[in-house]
């Protein structure tokens, strides 16, 4: 079962990942950083030096149409940030 469901790739990670060696990760929301760390190690084949989790409950969403006000909710999810050892990088835009 893989965790990691997609990287999350914005302007304010890419500042993070230049800085500070950080990249995100929407992952399961079951997942604990133990095993956010061990999928993103094997996955990439680089060490880990820390993860950082947060979880994002939905938000509540209204539209108002002919019929009346529409309600809903976004989904819910769990974000983590891992921070890599210097000398280690991801590159999401390779072609291999």
């Amino acid at each position: 079962m893989n965790l990691i469901l997609k990287p999350i790739v914005t302007e304010k990670m890419s500042t993070q990942t230049e800085r500070f060696n950080r990249y995100a990760f929407v992952v399961s929301r079951s997942a604990n950083k133990i095993d956010i760390k061990r999928s993103v190690e094997s996955l990439y084949e680089v060490k880990v030096k820390s993860v950082r989790t947060m979880n994002y409950y939905g938000k509540t969403t209204s539209r108002s149409t002919k019929g009346g006000v529409i309600q809903g909710k976004k989904n819910s999810f769990k974000k983590a940030i891992v921070e890599l050892v210097d000398g280690n990088n991801i590159d999401f835009y390779s072609n291999e």
